[in-house]
């Protein structure tokens, strides 16, 4: 039991690791081709690779089913296709938003504030008449502040790139409480992999539009594609699903907030990003708020499934 702990919380930091450093993968391959263009291509490699492991499961799953189970399942396969479009339509405005704003911010700081959606998801609810205690407010005043210290420029300005990573956010936080009621309802994988082709399809109307994306250009930015779509997409996902079996949510939402984490690190590693000591402290004041989030309550009323890269 302690090693498949280990292991399930290894996988975790894994998938955190992908997502984190997918945002470099996305900031390099705006060299190359449009945000559009990007997101487009990315999700339907994502979608590619789950298809086999949907094929898989479901060979495994035929051989243990009833007659009543399949009658079942053929029931909420309606549920499966509205949940896949309503994810994907979320998941292609946020995805779109993250990608232009990489255009004008730093992989680093759009990790740091995309991972606010943690913050946002309880604040969201209470429109669902879900309460947030008192631990999540002072969470969210801490990263209001650190918001400060992290976008804030001379001037008291805000930089083009910051508020469009700010409304992605609040877009990923909409993609999490969407996610959060088809999940129970749909089989998890195929959720997934049916919003990556739409959110595929989303992007690729005005990838043709206003791109116009040449073979050449897609195949410069292969590496960041492959990384962006195949890992961050297709095998992250799934070793979150895999890892958090048998996984406490509370531990996992823990460990998978270090992506924004692992945005910076990967920033200043690969592609040489710097961050002030201003905008380093900022870091860490959203990310001290993101793990007091996370911290279980008495009575939990809230209980979110993070879900982006």
């Amino acid at each position: 039991m302690v090693n498949q702990k280990f292991k399930n919380n290894v996988m975790l930091v894994l998938t955190a690791l992908i997502w984190g450093s997918a945002f470099v993968a996305q900031s390099v391959g705006m060299d190359y081709i449009g945000p559009f263009t990007f997101n487009s291509l990315r999700c339907f490699l994502g979608g590619i690779v789950l298809l086999p492991v949907i094929w898989v499961m479901g060979r495994k799953k035929k051989t243990a089913e009833t007659e009543e189970q399949r009658a079942e399942a053929k029931k909420s396969s309606k549920t499966l296709w509205i949940g896949g479009l309503f994810c994907g339509l979320a998941l292609a405005v946020a995805s779109s938003l993250q990608q232009i704003g990489l255009v004008y911010t730093s992989a680093g700081k759009a990790g740091f504030i995309t991972a606010l959606y943690i913050l946002i998801v309880p604040v969201l609810g209470l429109f669902l008449g879900r309460k947030a205690g008192g631990k999540i407010w002072f969470s969210v005043g801490l990263a209001v502040v650190g918001m400060y210290f992290l976008c804030i420029k001379e001037g008291f300005s805000i930089s083009y790139g910051d508020v469009l990573m700010i409304i992605c956010a609040f877009v990923f936080s909409l993609h999490i409480l969407i996610i959060d009621y088809y999940s129970p309802k749909a089989d998890g994988v195929k959720l997934s992999c049916i919003q990556f082709f739409i959110c595929g399809i989303l992007c690729a109307v005005p990838m043709f539009v206003s791109e116009k994306p040449d073979l050449g250009s897609i195949l410069d930015a292969y590496l960041p594609l492959l990384y962006a779509g195949v890992l961050s997409c297709g095998v992250a996902y799934t070793l979150q699903i895999i890892a958090q079996k048998n996984t406490d949510p509370t531990v996992a939402s823990l460990i998978l907030s270090l992506e924004s984490v692992f945005a910076a690190l990967t920033g200043w590693l690969i592609i040489h990003e710097t961050l002030s000591v201003k905008e380093l402290f900022g870091c860490a004041l959203v990310f001290a708020a993101i793990i007091l989030a996370q911290l279980p309550e008495k009575a939990p009323a809230w209980n979110e499934h993070p879900d982006n890269g």
